[in-house]
């Protein structure tokens, strides 16, 4: 019998008995209520045609339904696909048909329009739902039964999944995680609970679709904790929900932080149960960190991953260190068995402190990008991944992120390489400014431009002149902003990070009327 990392999941859940496990909308799952229901998910699938070592393509809300079912797609050591909700209808389109997905499986009722538009995509694909009326069997019928735990022994297939990367470096590609990733995150989950962590109360408000919310799951899920799900982005009802359910973890996109800081309501809001505010995804300014930190208290955590890694270093609790202020810009060290190495250009190890390319190796790692063999061997060589990001490590082996490659603005008669990271912290730090970004744009003298979008902070009077000073006199002219936009608020993707793509669009549109 091949490894399967759900059985090992359903002794713990066995275990953990009693304890509340999911909360989602009016559901409240113990591990108990967890342990039965997902090898009746298994079971159901099997029942109607989903055979063992075949592939799931999964269309879902932030429920718990669609926790059991990733889990029960797996007890049969099935490939379950993840189709975002949010994404654009052709991505999804596309996917499906790239992952060879032998059954779809819809949420009919967070998402029955959308699913029932993707179910007619191809009307030989099997169609399954979660809830009531939708175009296939309920599988939820099956979830209640007792005695359900007949899904097959001896299954000869390991379980994977595919998961769409974030698009922020044009159409987004599926990620291949194979059973590695999963025994890795079980070993994490334990290595949480034998070293006498508290037991997370953890409020998943990134989608489950994503491979950050999974893991965020599978690791609150896998140590005994209790995984809250929502994915409405709305502040006011994540702060409500810290208070009431007495919250210890959460994760954030640095954009929706700005936001939970920038929230009247937080003031007057009971957030001491927080021990862990994870922040990651893009970069987050220093300066925020620090007004976390002052409003708080040592509960910041500066996070690094990506699709292609989930969880690549951290700098937990931040502000209890002496030294903390030194780390502002790190996103920490390396987490669990990662492996972090900044090369040159001719793929050679740098020392502490020079700019480089950045890799990393460890179980979180993909297996590749599905059906795209060449761009997974330009990206995974001899088990590294090529992040795509510019950065260094101190001496204490800290990693400092400065820019992404595609992102570096080359600039000047020299040619100078002007990385955004920087300046966008030197503008973030100024009192009047609430976010900021910043993206190369064409010029015909310079090359490229240095080109800052910014929101000012509510009542806040800043003017482009004080924040290219600023930065100039931070860091050098060169650096300094030729043009300062004001606006209302960055464009985000759909996982909630600064889209600069969006950003370029629209300085082109500006630049051609």
């Amino acid at each position: 019998m091949v490894p399967n990392y759900v059985r090992d999941a359903l002794d713990l859940f066995d275990g953990f008995g009693t304890d509340e496990a999911l909360v989602g909308g009016d559901t409240r799952l113990t591990y108990a209520d967890l342990r039965q229901r997902v090898p009746a998910m298994a079971a159901a699938l099997l029942a109607h045609g989903t055979k063992p070592g075949s592939t799931v393509a999964a269309l879902v809300g932030n429920a718990p339904d669609a926790v059991v079912l990733q889990l029960g797609a797996h007890l049969l050591g099935c490939r379950t696909v993840w189709l975002a909700p949010n994404a654009p209808r052709r991505y999804r389109i596309d996917f499906l048909r790239l992952a060879e997905a032998g059954a779809l499986v819809y949420d009919a009722r967070q998402l029955p329009k959308m699913g029932r538009l993707m179910a007619r995509t191809d009307p030989n694909r099997p169609v399954l739902c979660l809830g009531p009326h939708g175009d296939g069997p309920d599988l939820t019928l099956h979830l209640a039964a007792t005695g359900a735990d007949s899904a097959p022994d001896g299954v000869d297939t390991e379980p994977e999944s595919l998961f769409q990367t974030g698009g922020t470096t044009g159409t987004p590609k599926l990620v291949h995680q194979r059973h590695r990733y999963f025994q890795t995150a079980l070993a994490l989950s334990l290595d949480w609970i034998a070293s006498g962590q508290h037991k997370l109360r953890h409020l998943g408000s990134t989608g489950f679709w994503h491979i950050s919310g999974q893991q965020a799951a599978l690791m609150t899920l896998l140590s005994g904790g209790t995984l809250f799900l929502d994915y409405d982005f709305d502040i006011g009802q994540i702060l409500a929900t810290i208070e009431r359910e007495r919250i210890t973890s959460t994760f954030f996109t640095p954009p929706i932080y700005y936001q939970f800081l920038d929230h009247p309501d937080l003031d007057r809001t009971d957030t001491g149960s927080l021990r862990m505010v994870s922040v990651g995804g893009s970069a987050c300014a220093p300066a925020r960190l620090v007004e976390g930190i002052e409003r708080l208290g040592p509960v910041l955590r500066p996070v690094y991953g990506m699709t292609e890694a989930p969880l690549l270093t951290a700098l937990p609790f931040l502000g209890s260190q002496p030294d903390f202020r030194d780390r502002l810009a790190s996103c920490g060290q390396p987490y669990g068995d990662v492996t972090v190495e900044i090369r040159d250009e001719g793929g050679a190890a740098l020392p502490a402190g020079e700019v480089g390319a950045v890799w990393v190796s460890g179980g979180l790692t993909m297996s590749g990008y599905w059906g795209q063999p060449e761009l997974t061997g330009a990206t995974l060589v001899d088990g590294w991944l090529a992040t795509g990001d510019v950065g260094y490590l101190d001496a204490d082996g800290y990693l400092f992120l400065v820019d992404r490659q595609k992102d570096i603005i080359i600039t000047g008669l020299g040619s100078t390489n002007v990385y955004c990271r920087p300046v966008e912290d030197v503008l973030a730090g100024h009192p009047g400014v609430s976010a900021a970004a910043v993206i190369g744009v064409p010029d015909g003298a310079l090359g490229e431009a240095v080109h800052a979008v910014v929101v000012p902070a509510a009542g806040a009077s800043v003017t482009a002149g004080e924040l290219c000073e600023l930065v100039r006199s931070e860091l050098n002219d060169i650096w300094a902003p030729k043009h300062v936009e004001f606006v209302d608020e960055l464009p985000l993707t759909d996982v909630g990070k600064v889209d600069k793509n969006a950003l370029r669009a629209r300085y082109t549109a500006q630049a051609d009327r």
